[in-house]
């Protein structure tokens, strides 16, 4: 089945041929899908491994392992901070093939760097490259727009994200089994897996962006506060940016406290802590792959994007009270509800720019989590540190869960505001003052509100089938 290109209706219209990813779109949706699989594949393999290579070069010196590993954590958070933005706006320059291919093979002979890696400073080099060459998210995301009508691309989106998941409950089990191996083959596997994926995309992936569409010039917008000024265009889509830190600093406390979390308050060994792990990895994918399509067709992005915020307020609250272990596995189902918003947010700021900007989007998005991943860590560490020090009269293990739930509060409240729906391009789709219908604000409340009982019904057929939001267990 044939499809013009979705973003660009004035080819239709005017008679253009339609773009080559049409008829490839699924191919080459595949594609991205393996990419983002195999960017975060990649991460999880090294993260069990990565801390024990960099132990074995300070010989076995914990304290100060710990603390390069923090170093190479912000490295690479810096580095998709400045490059994100840089490759989603010269993919909006030069096209989404050629950033999307050349990051693939970057990344697999970065790898192949890492493995030889003879130094802790050849290693920190590699950290970097990885952090520049994972940064393609944004172009991927911008891929899907280019080729993905608006009513279809929170459901891409959500395919997307179920990637994120996917990477985070194959990765760190195969990098622990390879490592167990030998410490450096989790690297070797990572490099042949992105190299194969440049070489399969030379053949398969088709361009999305066709000349006519593409951004005269990019490097006003090849920075990140170039990036983030596009952010400002709209109102609205400003607002949604506010929204997305919020998302994004809250997610930070996951990665950042978990592990320590629930060392320290249940007790947990390795084994349990990896169990639930790739629980919360498969929820992932299951609920960002079936459940966000259905639940945005059927209640709308904007109260998707209310209803999976107050989900995810409701899950950091879980964990922050839960005293027993089996109270924060329960608490999994919530987290997964959380993944409802972060596709539905995307979808929203797609809406609000015009397609020769979405690569820039992309990348003004990714540097917001690549921001987010700078600061968090440090702000939840503290938080966490504070909480439990024994100069504290009362202990408050659970302080670092309920500064994120503030966060999501917070993003909820933001978001009521400005995440309406983005005018059509035809005024005459706009039916006439419907805003001022009378009841019409009480039965745009009561929809969020019944979406969120809606899901609360079937929670318990979701309990070992949902997803967290595009959870990114890593650096």
């Amino acid at each position: 089945m044939s499809e013009p290109t979705p973003v660009d209706a004035g080819a239709v219209s005017s008679g253009r041929p339609e773009a080559p990813a049409s008829r490839f779109g699924n191919a080459a949706f595949i594609f991205i899908f393996i990419t983002v699989l195999l960017d975060f594949l990649a991460v999880g393999i090294i993260a069990p491994v990565l801390p024990n290579l960099i132990i074995q070069f300070e010989g076995g010196n914990i304290s100060r392992a710990a603390s390069y590993t923090g170093y190479f954590g912000f490295a690479w958070a810096s580095m998709q901070f400045i490059f994100s933005p840089i490759l989603g706006a010269w993919s909006d320059r030069f096209g989404r093939r050629p950033i999307i291919l050349i990051s693939c093979a970057g990344l697999g002979f970065d790898y192949m760097l890492m493995a030889l890696a003879p130094t802790l400073g050849w290693l920190f080099i590699g950290r970097v490259i990885s952090g520049i060459t994972t940064s393609n998210i944004s172009t991927a995301f911008a891929y899907v727009t280019d080729v993905t009508p608006p009513e279809r691309r929170a459901k891409q989106f959500g395919l997307i994200s179920a990637a994120f998941g996917l990477g985070f409950i194959i990765g760190p089990a195969v990098g622990g089994l390879l490592g167990n191996v030998h410490l450096r083959l989790p690297f070797w596997i990572a490099a042949g897996l992105s190299l194969t994926n440049a070489i399969y995309g030379f053949f398969i992936l088709p361009e999305s962006l066709p000349p006519e569409r593409r951004s005269k010039s990019a490097w006003h917008m090849a920075n990140p506060l170039g990036s983030l000024n596009l952010l400002r265009s709209h109102p609205e889509l400003g607002g949604l940016a506010v929204v997305t830190t919020l998302y994004y600093l809250a997610h930070q406390v996951l990665p950042t406290i978990f592990v320590l979390y629930a060392d320290y308050r249940y007790g947990w060994n390795e084994r349990t802590i990896g169990l639930s792990l790739a629980a919360v990895g498969v929820c992932v994918s299951l609920a960002s792959g079936f459940l966000v399509g259905p639940f945005v067709k059927r209640f709308g992005e904007r109260h998707s994007l209310l209803s999976g915020l107050m989900f995810g307020f409701l899950a950091f609250m879980g964990f922050g009270l839960a005293t027993r272990g089996w109270m924060a596995f329960a608490t999994i189902p919530l987290i997964a509800l959380w993944g409802i918003a972060g596709p539905a947010m995307q979808s929203l700021m797609s809406q609000r720019v015009d397609p020769t900007s979405q690569g820039k989007l992309q990348g003004a998005i990714n540097s917001l989590r690549a921001l987010t991943g700078m600061i968090g860590p440090l702000i939840f560490t503290q938080v966490f540190a504070m909480a439990i020090s024994p100069q504290v009269k009362v202990r408050v293990p659970g302080a670092p869960y309920f500064v994120a739930a503030s966060l999501m509060l917070g993003s909820v409240v933001v978001a009521y505001v400005v995440a309406r729906p983005a005018p059509a391009a035809d005024p005459r789709r706009i039916p006439a003052a419907r805003s001022s219908v009378p009841g019409e604000s009480g039965r745009r409340s009561r929809s969020s509100v019944l979406a969120i009982i809606h899901v609360i019904a079937i929670l318990p057929k979701l309990h070992l089938s949902s997803s967290s939001p595009t959870l990114e267990w890593s650096g």
